[in-house]
């Protein structure tokens, strides 16, 4: 079992940054591959980016390409989200998910595990 825990979000401008964290307990954090998905309201729970059990490989939405980068530590049992250049269309909750198949860049809500509680990132025009 993996426990995940969000935070960092909230209330930015426009053009403005906020770096997402997710902290890990439970089973080795390092095996999993580490995905964000992002929630508006009203829309599909879609995927923002997602990271390999080492770190060697990420996968980026096209909306967020250049503009958002997603890390880990896995000494700290962390995945990280760092958001530059917010637009009000990155306005959703975001979730953070594990996949047991660690070399995977999963794309998909249902090949990942275990989710996060989820953080609110609004941004204002």
């Amino acid at each position: 079992q993996v426990q995940l825990v969000e935070s960092g979000g909230g209330l930015v401008q426009a053009g403005g940054s906020l770096r997402l964290s997710c902290a890990a307990s439970g089973r080795t954090f390092s095996s999993y591959a580490m995905g964000w998905f992002r929630q508006a309201p009203g829309k599909e729970r879609d995927i923002v980016a997602a990271i390999n059990w080492s770190g060697s490989g990420t996968y980026y939405a096209d909306s967020v390409k250049g503009r958002f980068t997603i890390s880990r530590d896995n000494a700290k049992n962390t995945v990280y989200l760092q958001m530059n250049s917010l637009k009000p269309e990155d306005t959703a909750v975001y979730y953070c998910a594990a996949d047991n198949t660690g070399w995977a860049l999963s794309r998909m809500l249902r090949e990942y595990d275990y989710w996060g509680q989820g953080t609110q990132v609004t941004v204002s025009s």
